[in-house]
C-alpha cells in the first residue's frame, strides 16, 4: 500500500510539473506573439504620416470627386488632375513626393544619395553624373588591373611568409627568427590598392546597371514612375484588344535630343560631352514636341 501511494504521489507531482512547464512555455509564446503583433502594428499603423493620411482621406476623396464633377477652375496652369496632398493643380507627368512633401515636375524618383528628387530640371545632370562616373570607374579598374594583380600576389606572399615564420618560431628561439621582408607601410599600400580596385569595380557594376536602366527609359521617353504606370496601362488595353502608345515618345533619337536639349549637331559636343548649364526643353507643364523633332506623336494620352 505504501509503495503504491508513493508511486501515485510521484506521478501526481510529475503531472503537476509538466503542467507548470507547459503553462510557462505557453505564457512565453503568448508574450512573444503579443510583442510581434505590437511591433508590426506600431510600425505599420501608428506612423504619424499614415495617421494623418487616414484622417485626411475623406478630404482627399472630396477634392478628387469635386474636381471631376465641376472641372478645374483655374486655367493658368495646364493640369490633368489635382494633387490630393498639395490640394493644387497637377500637370502631366507630375507626381507628389512624400519625402520632399511637394509635387515634382516630370518626377523620376527620389534619390537618397542626393537627398533630392530627380525631375525635369535635374534629370540630365543626374544621368550625366551616372554616365561619367561609370566611365571613370571602368577606366580606373582597367588601368589599375596590373597593380591589383601585383598587390594581390604580394599579399599572398606575405601570408605565406607569415606561416613560414610561425613554423620557424615554433622550432627555434625568438632571436633566431628572420625579419619580415615587407614593412608595415608596404602591407598597408598593397591592401589599399586591392580595396580601391574592388571598390571601383563594384561601383562600376552597380552604377553601370543604373545608367543602362535610365538609358533604356530615356530611349522610350519614360521615367521610372511612368514605366510602371505605362506597364499597367498597356496590360489593361491589351486585355481590351487595344494598343497602348506613349504620347511622350518622340522616337529613339528624338527622345535623346529632347533629353539633352540638342537642337543642332554642334550641341552634341557643347551640351552633351562638355559641361553645359542650359535649361532643359520646355517648362515641365506642357509636353509638345519641339520643332527640330520630325517624329510624329500619337494623339493618345496616358496619365
Amino acid at each position: 500500500m505504501k509503495s503504491s501511494r508513493r508511486l501515485f504521489l510521484r506521478c501526481l507531482r510529475l503531472g503537476r510539473r509538466r503542467r507548470f512547464r507547459f503553462l510557462k512555455h505557453l505564457v512565453v509564446y503568448l508574450r512573444y506573439a503579443r510583442l510581434c503583433i505590437v511591433s508590426l502594428t506600431y510600425n505599420s499603423f501608428t506612423n504619424s504620416d499614415v495617421i494623418i493620411d487616414s484622417l485626411f482621406e475623406p478630404i482627399y476623396w472630396l477634392v478628387d470627386h469635386v474636381t471631376r464633377w465641376f472641372g478645374i477652375v483655374e486655367k493658368e496652369v495646364p493640369s490633368v488632375s489635382v494633387c490630393r496632398k498639395c490640394i493644387a493643380h497637377k500637370p502631366a507627368r507630375t507626381h507628389h513626393c512624400s519625402i520632399c512633401s511637394r509635387c515634382i515636375l516630370k518626377m523620376d524618383h527620389h534619390c537618397p544619395w542626393l537627398n533630392n528628387c530627380v525631375g525635369h530640371y535635374n534629370h540630365r545632370y543626374f544621368f550625366s553624373f551616372c554616365l561619367f562616373m561609370t566611365m571613370g570607374c571602368i577606366y580606373c579598374s582597367i588601368s589599375s588591373r596590373v597593380m591589383f594583380k601585383e598587390a594581390y600576389a604580394a599579399i599572398e606572399k606575405i601570408k605565406h611568409q607569415e606561416k613560414e615564420a610561425l613554423q620557424f618560431a615554433s622550432n627555434e628561439t625568438y632571436s633566431q627568427t628572420p625579419p619580415p621582408t615587407f614593412s608595415f607601410q608596404e602591407r598597408i599600400f598593397h591592401k589599399c590598392i586591392i580595396y580601391l580596385w574592388v571598390l571601383c569595380s563594384s561601383v562600376a557594376l552597380a552604377l553601370g546597371a543604373l545608367t543602362l536602366w535610365h538609358a533604356m527609359l530615356i530611349t522610350r521617353g519614360e521615367t521610372s514612375i511612368e514605366r510602371h504606370i505605362n506597364k499597367k496601362e498597356r496590360k489593361r488595353l491589351q486585355s481590351a484588344g487595344k494598343v497602348f502608345y506613349n504620347p511622350y515618345n518622340n522616337g529613339r533619337c528624338g527622345n535623346w535630343k529632347v533629353f539633352f536639349g540638342v537642337e543642332t549637331k554642334q550641341h552634341w559636343l557643347t551640351r552633351v560631352i562638355l559641361p553645359s548649364s542650359h535649361l532643359p526643353y520646355g517648362n515641365g507643364l506642357t509636353w509638345n514636341a519641339p520643332s527640330w523633332i520630325t517624329y510624329k506623336q500619337t494623339p493618345v494620352f496616358a496619365i
